[in-house]
């Protein structure tokens, strides 16, 4: 009897938090056709989202990223009623995980974070376990996972803020935005922010006559990871469509009157 009221109830709650609430963006909204021109399968694109969820993840990762998606390029029978291409994989509170067309970034500011020298068969591997997982959905039930967001957000002790963002997202059928994607990239064992471990090879350094140490990587929960991870990983590079195009400052139109000469 429980189980489908807390349903509802969840769906009702998703719905409220998904809604978009018409805040200003913190950065410039990307320009569509540059973004086209430069993303690749394999990337991940980070979203400054504006819905009623996005202003409390923007608080504890302290970033301007809420919400993060891999593109994996046309999926196949994935299209909007325009024709248009679903080319990303995404997961949020309502859908799940669901396929997306490109246009899902119009008028929101970007980021392309892309992983570095992958190789071919594990981008194949990557892009097939997002699309594998498409259909899988969030555990309504769970409204304590919901109801968080609906609460002022408290100050919050930096070492806990991953805490109170993952609760319930530790299972693949429960993913969110950042658990689905660390999942794909960690089950093709790319690195995002793995914790590091430094071990001293005591006969390698007595062999070489320095000390030699080796570099541990260990997997972290992927319920902890958060949109923001990508952008700071030393593993993922940024792409900046302005720059790859090439960018010359020196082409640029200013509005007269506006240029300033030193401390007034």
């Amino acid at each position: 009897m429980l189980k489908p009221l807390f349903h509802k109830i969840g769906v009702a709650l998703s719905n409220y938090l998904m809604q978009e609430v018409g805040s200003a963006p913190l950065t410039t909204p990307t320009d569509m056709a540059e973004l086209k021109r430069c993303v690749k399968p394999g990337d991940v694109i980070l979203i400054e989202g504006s819905t009623r969820v996005s202003g409390p993840i923007k608080y504890l990762t302290q970033s301007s990223w809420s919400h993060a998606a891999l593109f994996v390029g046309p999926v196949k029978d994935n299209q909007e009623a325009s024709g248009e291409p679903h080319v990303l994989v995404e997961a949020d509170l309502i859908a799940g995980v669901r396929s997306s067309p490109l246009s899902k970034c119009a008028e929101a500011s970007t980021r392309i974070c892309r992983p570095f020298n992958l190789r071919d068969e594990d981008l194949v591997a990557l892009i097939a376990f997002a699309i594998d997982r498409i259909g899988c959905h969030y555990d309504l039930h769970n409204l304590f996972d919901l109801l968080r967001y609906l609460m002022p957000t408290p100050p919050i002790p930096s070492r806990l803020r991953r805490r109170f963002i993952s609760i319930g997202a530790a299972s693949p059928s429960q993913a969110l935005c950042s658990t689905l994607l660390a999942q794909a990239f960690q089950a093709i064992n790319y690195p995002i922010l793995p914790t590091v471990e430094f071990i001293d090879d005591e006969k390698a350094s007595s062999r070489a006559h320095r000390r030699v140490v080796h570099e541990i990587l260990h997997i972290r929960n992927s319920a902890l990871y958060v949109p923001r991870d990508f952008d700071i990983s030393p593993y993922f590079e940024i792409i900046k469509p302005t720059i790859e195009k090439g960018f010359d400052y020196k082409h640029l139109t200013w509005q007269q009157g506006t240029r300033t000469h030193g401390m007034q």
